[in-house]
């Protein structure tokens, strides 16, 4: 069985790896290393099917390396011992490169028995993943690599990825090929900036295409029938996942509702239901908060009834919910208030309840004034009266400001009035 169109079409020049511009374009740092031969450890950070594996193969061949490749995900120990082993034979005479990648998977034991050789130099190390290194990759190995970062391509940068892909496909099969122009596009843009799934809706397009005397027709209702879920990239527990529930909040915070539309749409689209609410819910409570209190029981009804329903039709509550959190006022006064509140607790600045306010009704023999002196405001004009509520050493605290929005000015106003402030 052949090898996927992928393998079989993998660059073996930096000048044809798709994009990467930033770190592989002439006189960038990474290209000027490769070039010079003089490769120092290095850790390749970015999504899968980007080119880290690619320029690592580059690496290799111009570098005359053995290059032995190893899979965080199931190689083990005795794996890299085995590499070890070959180190100093006629066939490693040139030192060896490893590559590994999902180094993430290798726990802090296994990357420590990479540090002497790859201190010395004997080995080379080029590591991958797919997470942020300085979250999971053993600190020494970092401080002994230089990290580079591989960015998700834009759609117009795999476009000549799949056309070469198609000729390839076309010459294997010695057949001819006549493709919709928008076949491209939607290749490009359904596989999510990833070229690997790109080249595999190549192949499933080419394959699936009926042929007419000898000629392949590839339309594009077969592209998008083949691509139109490839697009969502996201991992739960990976960086994907966090970084667009943070941006699917701050754009709620920031009042931009079609940026939280969007990010909305791929929490969504991924089926992760739970973030999209939980996320909102907070973003209510936290950015909305008292400039519009009552959004609080209305986005909390929208949620019960997105759960209660279900996807696909859940989305139609949420969005109701997410316009109205971003197009709403804010304030996160009450936020930053019980923070206040916290960090005095926390670093142990209160003291006794006051008298008035305690759960008792009578007084112990070592009272210098016995009676409890609690002021029922209900029993005083406007319901209120003055009286000390917080322990004495902090009395004179003040946690919650008002900010600058009708409802909250609205409150001030009517407490300013009733407690004779000015």
């Amino acid at each position: 069985m052949n090898n996927p169109l992928a393998s079989r079409l993998r660059p073996t020049e930096l000048c044809d790896v798709a994009g990467q511009k930033h770190i592989l374009e002439k006189g960038k740092p990474l290209y000027n290393m490769i070039e010079s031969g003089n490769i120092p450890n290095l850790i390749f950070y970015g999504p899968s099917g980007v080119g880290k594996t690619t320029v690592a193969s580059i690496i290799a061949k111009k570098t005359n390396r053995a290059l032995r490749k190893l899979n965080g995900t199931n190689a083990s120990t005795s794996d890299i011992k085995d590499i070890v082993a070959e180190l100093d034979t006629f066939e490693t005479q040139n030192g060896i490169l490893l590559y590994l990648d999902e180094i993430q998977y290798f726990n802090k034991r296994q990357q420590q028995s990479l540090l002497e050789y790859i201190e010395n130099g004997k080995i080379t190390l080029i590591a991958s993943t797919t997470e942020n290194p300085y979250f999971y990759i053993y600190p020494a190995i970092l401080s002994r690599s230089t990290v580079f970062e591989f960015k998700s391509l834009e759609w117009n940068d795999i476009v000549p990825v799949i056309e070469r892909g198609f000729n390839f496909l076309s010459e294997e099969n010695k057949v001819k090929l006549n493709i919709e122009n928008e076949v491209y596009e939607k290749i490009a843009k359904g596989c999510g900036g990833d070229v690997r799934k790109a080249l595999n809706s190549v192949e499933n397009c080419f394959f699936a295409s009926q042929t007419d005397d000898d000629t392949k027709n590839i339309t594009s209702e077969i592209a998008t029938e083949l691509t139109q879920k490839s697009a969502v990239k996201y991992d739960r527990e990976g960086d994907e996942h966090y970084d667009i529930i943070s941006a699917y909040q701050k754009s709620m915070r920031g009042s931009d509702p079609d940026a939280a539309l969007h990010y909305l749409a791929r929490l969504l689209e991924a089926g992760d239901l739970p973030s999209a609410c939980r996320r909102l819910i907070v973003c209510a409570c936290e950015d909305v908060g008292l400039a519009y209190p009552q959004i609080i029981p209305i986005v909390k009804a929208a949620v019960d009834t997105a759960l209660m329903v279900g996807l696909p039709e859940a989305r139609i509550p949420l969005a109701d919910a997410v316009i109205l959190v971003a197009t709403s006022p804010k304030s996160n006064t009450g936020e930053m208030a019980i923070d206040k509140a916290i960090a005095d607790v926390r670093r142990g600045h209160y003291g006794s309840v006051p008298r008035q306010l305690q759960n008792r009704h009578y007084d112990g023999e070592d009272a210098a004034v016995k009676g409890q002196f609690y002021c029922y405001p209900h029993d005083y004009e406007n319901h209120w009266v003055e009286q000390q509520y917080l322990p004495d050493i902090i009395k004179n605290e003040k946690y919650y400001e008002p900010a600058m929005n009708k409802n909250e000015q609205a409150a001030k106003a009517y407490w300013d009035k009733i407690k004779g402030r000015k």
